[in-house]
């Protein structure tokens, strides 16, 4: 208990600490100041939303109406709103926000020139909150691509050209961070979709959509074909747009002949039976599986006639039995009592495995002379073949839009950027996502994670805690040895107390325990002689046949006040004992 005082104690003191240093830290700036940012190079977007009249005058939102949908759900009637979020650390921080839910929403804006795939690279970063959690939906973003389709942005749909998606989703379970380009075939001119094959392995990946924090989503494309993918500034995957998307970007080489048939007489069988086989003459494919047991014999005792059930003579009709309702009443039936030891009923013979018992005869297997081996359609040059070793030039972009359909509401979007320069992104962040997160932290930390941090910035608040924590461990361990230690010598004290001599003397030093027992030795030579008074008294009185029957009780009464007197080795004619115990002679 004491212990636990302590330690609450220690724990408390640096609570107390860390309360004063943090409202130190707050004097200067009592909350944290939002400015809107702006961008340290050049971008060819960077929303903060912050701006009202730019968000409208920049932002269009979707007329269009999804093909092949049901006529109520058709249109792109979602609701957007520019407005802050539901529990806001920064003051003034607006974001995009998607009002409405299980309807399509589709909202976009252009770029401030389109932006082209050579030498530099490609920065896409955004936000996203869920501010009511997510249950089925996607919060991609998606890079629309240089196409006549794309200048009107009142048509924009989930049909309209887009060079990159990127961004999570998720429907029940099934939880993914999308990555997917559109390849342009150099041979024909199609487009092909090319996912990235990781999309699901984003480590703690769901807490995205569940913690309802504000995260940062970052994709890096650089023009020698590599790319990077980070959340919260934490980078979560590098690889090469020629290996970590599927279908891959070039075709195989050679494929498999569609037109090419397998030979009618292509022997795929590896064995077949023999031919010269032929089944032996005392093979019987007739014989049972299983025969009766010619040994068995049938028990003694067996009662044939005997039912395997009998009425239960103990059942008794029901008091509401009503014959003529319920017809003429019978008692349950119950196993029979008499078949309990032997048995009753017709009697068989238990069922054995046929020992004569083949079963059909087939002929034993052989390797097939005729095997040919699997059977392959032949390999021909891939008519549709090419080999694009640069996809990273792709098709220019030209805006940035988001086209949605949520089973959840409230999605925030903000800050949105596309640049050539990673350090512009970072930057970007550092004045928007990461102001952000150190505010919601340093609401919402608790004391643990508070000591965590100033313990990061004082280390010697290590050996404080290291005190604190092992100070008690170290007396709680004391105190049950010395407690042990205590407990002991107390027994050994109350084992001494009921003792009459002790084993062996106690003495502070050599010359006192010489003394007591030279003290000790005297005082019993001087018991022996005693004794041997005594002895001598007791045998004049009785060869003279006189004594004094109340002296004798009076000896008897002094015996057994200090207990059974006991007789010496020599037999029961012996004189007794002094009735004063011997003390054992100190050696």
């Amino acid at each position: 208990m004491h212990f636990g005082c302590i330690l609450l104690a220690f724990l408390a003191l640096q609570g107390v600490v860390c309360e004063d240093e943090e409202t130190k830290d707050k004097k200067p700036a009592p909350e944290v100041v939002y400015n809107i940012p702006k961008p340290a190079g050049p971008v060819y977007i960077a929303e903060h939303f912050d701006d009202l009249d730019a968000f409208k005058e920049r932002w269009i939102t979707s007329e269009a109406t999804k093909e092949g949908a049901e006529e109520n759900i058709a249109k792109y009637n979602g609701k957007w709103e520019v407005e802050g979020a539901e529990k806001s650390h920064l003051r003034g921080d607006l974001g995009l926000v998607l009002k409405s839910k299980a309807r399509h929403a589709a909202i976009s804006a252009r770029l401030n020139k389109p932006f082209v795939f050579d030498h530099k690279p490609f920065v896409l970063q955004y936000e996203v909150q869920f501010q009511n959690g997510q249950d089925c939906g996607g919060a991609y973003i998606k890079v629309l691509s240089d196409t006549k389709e794309n200048q009107d942005l009142k048509k924009f749909n989930d049909k309209s050209p887009y060079t990159i998606m990127f961004g999570p989703d998720k429907c029940g379970t099934d939880q993914k961070l999308h990555l997917i380009f559109r390849h342009r075939n150099p041979k024909n001119g199609t487009y092909e979709e090319k996912h990235w094959k990781k999309s699901t392995g984003i480590s703690k990946f769901d807490e995205v959509f569940k913690d309802k924090k504000a995260h940062l989503f970052t994709l890096v494309l650089k023009p020698d074909n590599a790319f990077e993918i980070l959340v919260d500034r934490r980078s979560e995957f590098k690889g090469s747009l020629l290996e970590d998307f599927n279908p891959p970007v070039n075709p195989p080489a050679e494929i498999e002949d569609p037109d090419d048939r397998k030979p009618e007489d292509w022997d795929e069988r590896e064995k077949v039976p023999d031919p010269n086989a032929s089944k032996p003459e005392d093979w019987d494919e007739d014989a049972p599986r299983q025969v009766q047991d010619p040994d068995a014999k049938k028990p003694v005792g067996w009662l044939d006639d005997e039912p395997l059930l009998v009425p239960d003579a103990t059942a008794q009709k029901p008091k509401d039995w009503d014959d003529d309702m319920d017809g003429e009443w019978e008692a349950p039936l119950v196993n029979n009592p008499k078949c309990t030891d032997v048995g009753c009923g017709e009697w068989k013979a238990p069922m054995i495995d046929n020992p004569k018992y083949k079963g059909k005869w087939r002929a034993p297997l052989i390797d097939n002379p005729n095997y040919k081996g699997k059977w392959k359609p032949r390999r021909i040059p891939n008519p549709h073949y090419f080999e694009d070793l640069n996809p990273y030039r792709m098709t220019s972009v030209v805006a940035v839009g988001f086209e949605l359909w949520s089973m959840s509401d409230n999605i925030l979007f903000d800050n949105v950027v596309v640049t050539d320069d990673p350090v512009v992104a970072d930057q970007w962040a550092t004045e928007t996502w990461v102001l952000k997160k150190e505010a919601g932290d340093r609401e919402t930390d608790g004391l643990f994670m508070r000591l965590l941090k100033y313990t990061e910035k004082y280390p010697w608040l290590w050996a404080v805690y290291t005190l604190a924590i092992g100070l008690p461990v170290v007396l709680f361990i004391c105190f049950c040895c010395t407690s042990s230690s205590s407990s002991k010598t107390s027994a050994a004290a109350a084992t001494a107390k009921h003792k009459k001599f002790d084993d062996a003397p106690l003495a502070e030093d050599e010359q006192q325990h010489e003394e007591e027992k030279a003290e000790e030795n005297a005082a019993i030579e001087e018991e022996d002689e005693e004794e041997a008074a005594g002895g001598n008294e007791e045998e004049v009185q009785q060869e003279t046949g006189a004594g004094d029957k109340e002296g004798a009780e009076s000896t008897s009464g002094e015996g057994s006040g200090e207990g059974d007197e006991a007789t010496e080795d020599g037999g029961a004619g012996d004189s007794k004992k002094s009735p004063r115990r011997r003390r054992p002679r100190r050696d």
